[in-house]
């Protein structure tokens, strides 16, 4: 368009390289004159142009003959196009290659020339002109069509890569008299549709100062439209246990195409501004991606009741889920029906009220509609009752659950989708529990334990069906390299984790627990529980190992105190030392590298950890037999050495700032047995034990 060279060299006063190889309207010969006729009119102005003969499919040589006549390249505007009008049955292979070789090509390769030096001078506008052929369709363009509307798809993912960069890209499909359009519209209708009606918007869309990125704008005629996706509300149709079947999407089609519920429009498209009367059949164009949920229909509603019944079989499937298992004699009670003090893990009480939400609870609700790849559950309260033996969308979701008219336990849910919202409402509730920071000092205790690269095909057996947690591909959809592990896996683990550091795994001492979930968690990792104790509260933070990230956050366990008489639980043995967290590491270590480090080794160590004078804690690492272990509290076998040291010495010994040999004549370290190997102390504590 003519006049649109023109005026980028006059208003931004920027040189301006004019590309025109001078072919007729359907692609064939050659001419230098449009390129340079426009070259003239700028220049006439007062401004620098230099004219490019080369086709857009050199778009090396194209951007270069602007860096060598400027030094830079500030603004591309796609704009080469050509017709081969057919019928669809009649569009030849050569019909289709040259449409798409001009238009869809070329401004792949004039964009990709120009996209580094955008990028290193952090700044680039980029304008893709489409057409309402490509938005709408047209007859006998198919060729045209298609080739138009995969520009603005090149445009919209452009805006996406480019955002960090400066790099704007946007997309126009303006109606105006010119070469091609000559051929198509009347004499007078040209005239009336001048290129100087379209130039304004590609100048602001060009500006500095304009930070528009990514739009779409129908444009001519002095009316200027700006257009936008709509999705219907949809419906659900996948149910746990059920397939899919073309017939319930026969008996949904409605519901699936109806568009009157929502809240920004009632047709297929959107356009902005403007009532002018189209010259074709404009009916409406693109509105909202990612409208999930209703603004006013969701807010208040209850979910329907639900009954949820379990047996032994759940409960046991449950804790090997959080992680327990039969190598911890401690765990059998929570495993095993026929133990004396068999026990369902508290945080059980989760299952039944997420089976409410998630088994079509949430669907139940009118205008939510959740896409379960952006689903991420923010917090979490549980409290066993007193009677008991945008831009994220928040959802607040409280849940009671009796056995008859018993209160057994009442859950709270945050959740947030990724990317939905539009209430118009505050993010918080207050009935919602808030989360706590953990006390400035020291953990009480530290557990670490891992997860297993199966944990969360094995966890979802409890009723948490989400794919996400088991489909590569579900995955992938939701912004992960692989399938993450369920935060409340993370929160059962958390949970147990106090059980047994500070209520010897009783159940009944078991009050509430909330958490933050923050960050995800990957099966396989380890996960590191830290604890503080402050009365009958226990704050915990849960990280990941691995990387340090930290996966739950301001998150506490309310115990239940002792009954009268009987003495206030304090943390298992281990708790509040510093070396709890060095022989976690060395036990996991001898999993993985345990039949290398008996060969090394070949010897049992039995320490004894001590605290202000008096005796701690007491591990074994027996290197010696099979492929090495490791255990806490009395051992039964026979130690080849016993060494005695503080908490604090042992840690200095573990850092490196001080021998072994050293510790051991100043009295800090106390050997019983075969003293010489406390030459291989190093192998153990240096090689195997960085924290």
């Amino acid at each position: 368009i003519l006049p649109l060279k023109l005026l980028i060299g006059r208003v931004f006063g920027k040189p301006t390289g004019v590309n025109d190889l001078g072919a007729d309207t359907k692609g064939g010969g050659k001419s230098s004159a449009a390129a340079d006729k426009v070259v003239e009119e700028i220049r006439a102005k007062g401004g620098k142009a230099v004219a490019n003969y080369d086709s857009v499919e050199d778009g090396e040589k194209l951007i270069q003959s602007a860096l060598d006549a400027f030094g830079r390249i500030d603004i591309v505007v796609n704009n080469a196009g050509i017709l081969r009008d057919r019928s669809f049955v009649r569009t030849s292979d050569l019909d289709w290659d040259l449409i798409h070789r001009v238009h869809l090509r070329g401004s792949f390769l004039v964009s990709r020339a120009a996209w580094n030096h955008m990028k290193n001078q952090n700044f680039g506008r980029i304008i893709m002109t489409a057409s309402a052929a490509g938005i709408y369709g047209n007859f006998g363009q198919a060729n045209y069509s298609a080739a138009k509307l995969g520009m603005l798809g090149l445009a919209n993912t452009l805006a996406i890569e480019g955002r960090k960069y400066n790099i704007h890209c946007n997309t126009i499909a303006p109606i105006a008299g010119s070469r091609l359009t000559e051929t198509v519209m009347p004499p007078d209708l040209v005239a009336s549709l001048k290129p100087e009606y379209v130039a304004p918007l590609v100048l602001w869309l060009c500006h500095e100062q304009c930070q528009e990125n990514g739009g779409l704008f129908e444009v001519g005629a002095g009316w200027i439209g700006k257009l936008r996706w709509e999705r219907s509300q949809g419906r659900i149709l996948r149910q746990k246990s059920k397939p899919m079947t073309p017939e319930g999407v026969r008996d949904q089609w409605k519901e699936i195409c109806d568009f009157t519920n929502n809240p920004k429009s009632q047709k297929m498209f959107e356009r902005s501004g403007g009532s002018l009367v189209s010259l074709m059949d404009l009916n409406g164009l693109f509105l909202l991606s990612h409208v999930l949920l209703s603004q006013t229909m969701a807010v208040g509603q209850k979910l329907p009741t639900s009954s949820f019944s379990y047996s032994h079989t759940q409960c046991i499937l449950y804790a090997l889920g959080v992680g327990m298992s039969t190598k911890d004699p401690d765990h059998l009670r929570f495993l095993y029906e026929g133990h004396p003090d068999f026990s369902c893990l508290p945080t059980f009480g989760v299952i039944p009220s997420q089976s409410s939400i998630m088994d079509g609870g949430l669907s139940s609700v009118p205008g939510l509609n959740i896409d379960f790849t952006r689903v991420r559950q923010h917090l979490c309260f549980y409290e066993l009752s007193d009677t008991s033996v945008k831009l994220k969308c928040w959802l607040y979701l409280p849940v009671n659950t009796y056995s008859g008219k018993e209160l057994l336990c009442y859950n709270q849910f945050s959740v947030f989708v990724v990317g939905a919202g539009g209430f118009g409402v505050k993010r918080n509730s207050d009935k919602a529990k808030p989360p706590l920071p953990p006390p400035n000092r020291a953990p009480d205790a530290v557990v670490i334990d891992s997860t297993t690269r199966d944990q969360a095909a094995l966890y979802r057996l409890s009723g948490d069906w989400n794919p996400l947690h088991i489909d590569p591909s579900f995955a992938a959809m939701g912004g992960f390299k692989k399938p993450i592990l369920h935060g409340l896996c993370s929160f059962g683990f958390a949970g147990r984790h106090v059980l047994k550091q500070f209520a010897d795994n009783d159940p009944s001492r078991f009050k509430a627990i909330k958490v933050r979930f923050a960050k995800p968690v990957t099966p396989g990792q380890s996960l590191q529980t830290e604890m503080w104790k402050e009365g009958n509260r226990i704050h915990i933070q849960c990280k990941v190992k691995e990387t340090g990230e930290v996966v739950l956050t301001g998150a506490y366990v309310d115990l239940h105190g002792t009954s009268e008489g009987s003495p206030e639980k304090l943390p298992q043995q281990g708790g509040g030392l510093q070396s709890e967290l060095v022989f976690a590491e060395i036990g996991r270590r001898i999993k993985d590298l345990g039949s290398e480090l008996v060969k090394k080794v070949n010897a049992v160590f039995g320490w004894e950890i001590t605290k202000d004078g008096k005796k701690a804690a007491q591990w074994t690492i027996d290197l010696k037999n099979g492929s090495g272990s490791l255990h806490k509290g009395p051992y039964t076998g026979k130690a080849d050495v016993t060494i005695t040291i503080s908490d604090e010495d042992f840690m200095e010994v573990v850092k490196g700032n001080l021998m072994p040999q050293k510790a051991f004549f100043s009295g800090k370290l106390k050997m019983r047995g075969n003293i010489m190997l406390s030459q291989k102390l190093e192998v153990i504590l240096k090689d195997y034990a960085k924290l």
